[in-house]
């Protein structure tokens, strides 16, 4: 049986960053995922996902994305590869809204570059808009758009050329208690030996460990749409649009890129979610709101069809925060996940926190711990 120094159990964006970083370190790292990185069940899975800096007053997700941004450049400088776009990212903000006020003070205490826009420079700026409702908004010019499905396999390709093993593979939670010393696998390769264990399984952590997280991490579906934009229509691509959030809609999208068509979807926490078995397909009435909604705040795709969606999942926790913790019963098992919807952007600085945790030890932050999971949803992390 061979023996690495860190199994990962997932390779999505948390559980690849993280073997990548184990990597660098100098360990023997072994990861495992049970349908392949970036495979359609993934969570990391979908085309693109937003990296911006606002995050209210809750400074340690801004430190985290600003600290990941130059981090997921360098990486996707040095491969050569366009999956990064800087398209800026645009919160739109009602006259009364206190999270996008917070953003702007978190940002100017930071010194993260931002501007503040008038409804009228608005108006000027994103005409695309219909700003019904919409008193200024706050523009963080550096943030865009991440190709997620592209750079999670990308950054597990890097992470092989490090000398991490890398396995298609499910594997079970761990029995009994104290020290695990091997974990049985799917697949012909047996029983894993290794010192340490990180099980980064995203929305099939509750599924891996029941017990201990069935009533603590909540996958909720999530429905995503693409409209295709009028030909010779260059309004809602970058550098035109942004990426852009309206908390007051619950709503988000992103520019067409790479002429997948214009993104758009609601990011209310949708109805449980099962990732392994669940359906797929949007539902009728998702895809008459989501149309309502475009008609109503683009107008000039109030009739644009719809040429591609998707239904993927959040896993939340009770209340936004990442899970980051050793598993109560195992001293070498550790608990990575949470991401809530947030969490892509975050793969980086998330990767090196976790990589010096198991190597190194260290306190684990007060937030991310499984003490502080609660079983009802109260969601305070956007």
């Amino acid at each position: 049986m061979k023996k690495y120094d860190v199994a990962v159990v997932g390779a999505g964006v948390f559980g690849a960053w993280t073997a990548y970083w184990l990597a660098r370190s100098g360990a023997k790292v072994l990861l495992l995922d049970a349908h392949g990185a970036g495979n359609s069940r993934a969570s990391s899975g979908g085309e693109s996902r937003i990296i911006r800096m606002g995050y209210g007053k809750d400074e340690i997700y801004t430190r985290w994305s600003h600290r990941s941004l130059p981090l997921w450049r360098d990486f996707i400088e040095k491969t050569g590869r366009p999956m990064f776009h800087a398209t800026g990212v645009l919160w739109m903000a009602t006259a009364d809204e206190q999270y996008t006020a917070q953003t702007l003070e978190t940002l100017k205490k930071l010194g993260i570059p931002h501007q503040r826009l008038s409804a009228a420079e608005l108006s000027k700026k994103f005409p695309q808009f219909n700003l019904e409702g919409i008193a200024w908004g706050l523009f963080e010019p550096d943030s865009g758009m991440l190709m997620a499905r592209q750079a999670l396999q990308v950054l597990v390709g890097e992470a092989r050329r490090l000398g991490v093993d890398y396995r298609v593979a499910a594997v079970p939670a761990p029995t009994g208690k104290g020290r695990v010393a091997s974990i049985q696998t799917s697949a012909a390769m047996g029983a894993i030996s290794a010192g340490m264990f990180v099980f980064a399984c995203g929305p099939w952590l509750p599924k891996v460990f029941p017990q201990l997280l069935g009533q603590k991490i909540f996958p909720s579906r999530q429905e995503v749409f693409f409209f295709g934009v009028p030909a010779g229509n260059e309004s809602f691509a970058a550098p035109a649009m942004p990426a852009w959030i309206t908390l007051s809609d619950e709503a988000y999208g992103a520019p067409d890129l790479e002429n997948r068509g214009f993104k758009v979807a609601f990011d209310a926490h949708g109805p449980e979610f099962d990732p392994e078995e669940g359906t797929r397909v949007v539902a009728a009435e998702s895809l008459k709101r989501i149309r309502e909604y475009v008609a109503r705040r683009f107008p000039a795709l109030r009739d644009a069809p719809v040429v591609e969606t998707r239904v993927c999942q959040y896993e939340n926790t009770s209340n936004g925060d990442f899970l980051i913790d050793r598993h109560p019963d195992f001293e070498n098992v550790w608990l990575v996940g949470g991401g809530s919807g947030h969490g892509f952007k975050h793969g980086p600085a998330l990767g090196e926190y976790v990589s010096k945790l198991v190597t190194k030890g260290g306190a684990i932050e007060a937030r991310f711990s499984l003490e502080t999971k609660g079983i009802l949803q109260k969601r305070a992390v956007y």
